[in-house]
């Protein structure tokens, strides 16, 4: 609509403008002269020069009777008002003779130019009264009886019209600069506010075209161009965005490749050693026949548990993996469950400390193999990087609104602070996280945030090297077994 405007406004303006001049040179040249020269060298305008040098020569000069003569000046003063021009005779200093339709103020006519000399010519000047303006030509003769008359031939002349003619210079100049400057300031307009951001965008889309996505789409205006300026921006960050984590995600899908490809090498190098002794004959007992097949079966587990998790965060990431919920009185499941870990840590000589206050009535909807899951990669994750001399897990929990919070906190080597925050990302893995000894997929926190996220719930981590790391685990709850 602005551009619509705008070229209407390039249009309408200097045409109202030129409509304006026309009108103003019509007045000028059909108001009350006859043309635009006589009306600067100030010719009377009701009669050209030589209808009036004739006038005056042949007809009053000649025939100075005709002065008196009322039959004669009446059909003259009906032929010079056909051409808007008023007579008026003044004999030896009276008024002898005047048009019928002459209305003139009696200031005009006491101010009239006194007789100078016989056969002068006075040149048409303008006079007014009460807004009213009047145009004068004086000839001065003898009469019949030789005495000092004077002809005075009077136009009435529009007041908007004496002022158009006075300015008309100025006018016409006015208005060339007029259209000059709105032609500028149009323009300038246009290219300002229009032009400016459309080029600005069409240089952002050429860049974007070719791949280039470092720069900013800078246009200030709060109008439609403006807006159209910020989504484009928008979509260029958006997009930015998008192949930043597209090309992370090719990095971490490279060096899950290369970790899961180190992992499965591993055990199947080993398998091949051990196959290849007992083929060779090495395991020249039962008892090391019987180690070289426990050992075969040990990496071959190994093995099956690395393609299960792979088989696992495969389905949660494309949402495949159906969740079977039931209510659950949480602390008791968490109990039962922590009493199971107990035993298992006491084998490890791990201590397992627990405080589980609150929430004694607080209902959770979950599925118990999944969450069991999340639980048991969380533990495991501790348990492989345990490095204390006497080793602990605490389990904590607490009821916040409408939420039940469950911290698990071991005393291990900690995370460093740059990778706490990207620890559950898809295929990430720190640097720190893992060594030959460990191993792992280092999918297990990834999985845990999937599931987590499955159940409406939320997993995040704080960590402080050297003195250990925080998983909390918050899921919405409700009390008497309506959970949210």
């Amino acid at each position: 609509m602005k551009l619509l405007l705008s070229y209407a406004a390039m249009l309408v303006v200097p045409l109202l403008l030129l409509i304006l001049t026309a009108m103003l040179l019509t007045v000028v040249y059909r108001g009350d002269v006859q043309s635009l020269k006589s009306a600067y060298e100030k010719k009377f305008e009701g009669l050209e020069e030589e209808d009036t040098r004739n006038l005056i020569k042949h007809t009053f000069v000649q025939n100075p009777e005709l002065l008196t003569d009322t039959a004669f000046l009446d059909e003259l003063s009906a032929d010079m008002l056909k051409k808007n021009t008023s007579v008026l005779i003044r004999s030896n200093g009276v008024t002898s003779y005047a048009s019928d339709k002459l209305v003139l103020k009696q200031e005009i006519i006491d101010r009239l130019p006194a007789f100078k000399k016989a056969g002068a010519r006075i040149e048409p000047y303008r006079d007014h009264a009460d807004n009213e303006w009047y145009e004068v030509a004086q000839f001065d003769l003898m009469d019949s009886a030789n005495k000092p008359a004077s002809i005075f031939l009077i136009n009435a002349v529009d007041p908007l019209v004496n002022f158009i003619r006075t300015f008309f210079p100025v006018l016409f100049i006015s208005t060339l600069i007029v259209l000059i400057l709105t032609h500028i300031l149009l323009t300038t307009y246009m290219s300002r506010r229009i032009i400016r951001p459309l080029l600005e965008l069409r240089k952002a889309a050429r860049k974007v075209t070719e791949g280039n996505l470092d720069f900013r789409v800078e246009i200030s205006s709060r109008d439609e161009l403006g807006q159209l300026g910020n989504a484009f921006e928008e979509m260029r960050f958006r997009l930015q965005e998008s192949l930043h984590v597209q090309q992370q995600y090719e990095n971490n899908r490279k060096e899950l490749i290369t970790n899961i490809s180190h992992d499965l090498k591993t055990p199947i190098t080993a398998i091949k050693g051990y196959v290849d002794g007992i083929l060779e004959g090495v395991a020249d007992s039962p008892e090391k026949y019987e180690k070289y097949m426990r050992t075969i079966a040990a990496k071959a587990g190994e093995m099956d548990h690395l393609i299960n998790e792979l088989f696992l965060y495969s389905k949660l990431d494309m949402q495949k993996l159906p969740f079977t919920f039931e209510q659950v009185p949480f602390l008791p499941f968490l109990q039962d469950w922590a009493e199971e870990l107990a035993v298992e840590l006491e084998k490890q000589t791990i201590e397992l400390e627990m405080e589980m206050t609150g929430g004694v009535d607080v209902f959770v909807s979950v599925d118990r193999d999944s969450f069991k899951r999340v639980l048991g990669n969380i533990i495991q994750n501790s348990l492989k990087y345990m490095d204390k001399a006497v080793k602990r897990i605490s389990l904590r929990t607490w009821v916040e609104a409408d939420s039940i919070t469950l911290a698990v906190t071991d005393n291990g080597p900690g995370i460093p602070a740059e990778a706490v925050e990207h620890i559950f990302e898809r295929f990430y893995r720190a640097e720190q996280s893992r060594n030959t000894s460990t191993g792992g997929s280092g999918l297990g926190l990834a999985i845990a945030k999937q599931i987590i996220a499955g159940h409406g719930g939320d997993i995040y981590a704080d960590s402080q090297e050297g003195q250990g790391t925080t998983i909390r685990i918050v899921l919405p709850a409700s009390k008497g077994g309506t959970a949210g």
